[in-house]
């Protein structure tokens, strides 16, 4: 294996608190050293050089929330053309969802998804098992052979677990094996014939809409039931001020939890809708400003850990379809990144240092894998990045299988334009 030394980068590694230009050796698929000379590293013929030019070098950028297609969605999505994806929009790790066809409840479809991940060769992949078996809420999944198999974290994906004592049980469990539980708060009978967030626009449009109580309800049952049991939970795409008001409380007094935040719900709202486009259909709903600007705070103050794409791609026949018949999902891999600096770099509400640490420790963290730094002697997961690159998001310019994209036409800022895994050149923009 050639090694890389990557010059004259802005090199940015929240997990070591650094921000300094300096230089990156990679030898043997791991980081090792900063701060080499040119010429010293020369003296190896085996030596490739990547002269970053000024651009920013990252930590491989961590997802924990995305869906693969497969098994059973593979009109949707593959495992080869969603870390394909991933690898365009700067990600080298992530974990994929379990709501697939057949739900990722097995040990053979936990080793089905990894070897999948093997054979497309781009990017990490992380299996996420059910916490229930086929995703029904009924009955819980065999935690621990599912554990052996190389599940990293239990989730019922999008469905929500209505039972209270199977999320307790649950919680309970999983403390055996420290692993985290990734809960969809939402209260089904709140929310269930919804098409989009319940406010003026919806009652505007004469659209069934979906209350913000549907999501802080649920999310204040599962703060209550992680405080009882001692369990790690973990709650995904959360959207609401109500939610992240409960999250903040729930951090002060101490209880061992973690939310994460999508970049279409820190950037869109359900004004969005007025055009009737169902590729900004997504659950949770766009909400609010109030809400929108509740979601940078909890950003800002720490509330809300993780930046997670919530990649759900739905083929274009799917999505052609009346607003209020069209799945729910956005994909969100390869935009992610240049949301991030679009709405929260350079308008000034994050830097560089606290926006990458919730897209590359943080989510490693929560997740328990040796992921989203550059110490010494790790796997060399690398994303070089321009900060300041403007491009169109066009339909076909995804390596997605799907396009539904909420940002189709506008111009985002920033974009990865190297990615590095295990110490191997997996993507070159443009190349």
């Amino acid at each position: 294996m050639s090694s890389l030394l990557i010059t004259d980068g802005r090199v940015i590694d929240p997990s070591q608190d650094m921000d300094r230009v300096t230089n990156l050796l990679i030898e043997n698929g791991k980081i090792s050293a900063f701060d080499i000379a040119i010429e010293d590293a020369s003296t190896n013929d085996s030596v490739t050089h990547i002269n970053a030019g000024g651009k920013i070098v990252a930590p491989g950028l961590v997802d924990m929330h995305a869906y693969l297609g497969e098994p059973g969605g593979e009109d949707d999505e593959t495992i080869h053309t969603g870390t394909r994806a991933a690898l365009s929009g700067g990600f080298t790790s992530i974990a994929c969802a379990p709501n697939t066809n057949p739900p990722i409840d097995t040990q053979g479809t936990v080793q089905f998804v990894k070897q999948q991940a093997v054979d497309a060769n781009h990017c990490h992949v992380y299996p996420i098992a059910c916490v229930s078996k086929n995703r029904r809420g009924e009955e819980l999944s065999e935690m621990g052979t599912l554990v052996d198999a190389g599940a990293v974290a239990f989730s019922d994906a999008c469905s929500p677990i209505s039972n209270p004592e199977l999320m307790r049980r649950a919680l309970e469990y999983l403390l055996m094996f420290d692993k985290p539980l990734l809960s969809h708060p939402e209260v089904r009978e709140l929310s269930d014939d919804g098409v989009m967030h319940e406010g003026l626009v919806s009652t505007t449009l004469a659209l069934p809409g979906m209350p913000a109580e549907a999501e802080a309800v649920m999310t204040g049952r599962d703060i209550l039931l992680a405080e009882s049991t001692g369990g790690r939970i973990h709650l995904m795409h959360i959207s609401t001020a109500g939610s992240i008001e409960l999250i903040r409380r729930a951090k002060a007094r101490g209880v061992r939890l973690t939310a994460e935040v999508s970049p279409q719900h820190f950037s869109l709202t359900d004004e969005a809708l007025r055009s009737f486009d169902s590729n900004k259909k997504i659950n949770p709903p766009l909400r609010g400003q109030m809400h929108l600007e509740a979601c940078i705070a909890g950003l800002k103050d720490g509330t809300l850990d993780v930046i997670a794409s919530d990649h759900q791609p739905q083929a274009v026949e799917k999505k052609m379809q009346e607003l209020d018949r069209a799945p729910f999902g956005v994909i969100a891999l390869e935009t992610a990144l240049s949301v991030v600096v679009t709405k929260l770099i350079r308008p000034g509400h994050l830097d560089w240092l606290t926006a990458l640490e919730k897209m590359t420790i943080r989510p490693a963290r929560v997740l328990g894998i040796p992921k989203g730094t550059l110490q010494i002697g790790v796997d060399a997961d690398v994303t070089i990045i321009d900060p300041d690159a403007n491009w169109t998001v066009e339909p076909d310019a995804f390596f997605s299988k799907s396009s539904n994209s909420p940002y189709l036409g506008e111009t985002l800022f920033g974009r990865a334009t190297t990615v590095i895994v295990s110490g191997i050149i997996k993507f070159e923009r443009n190349s």
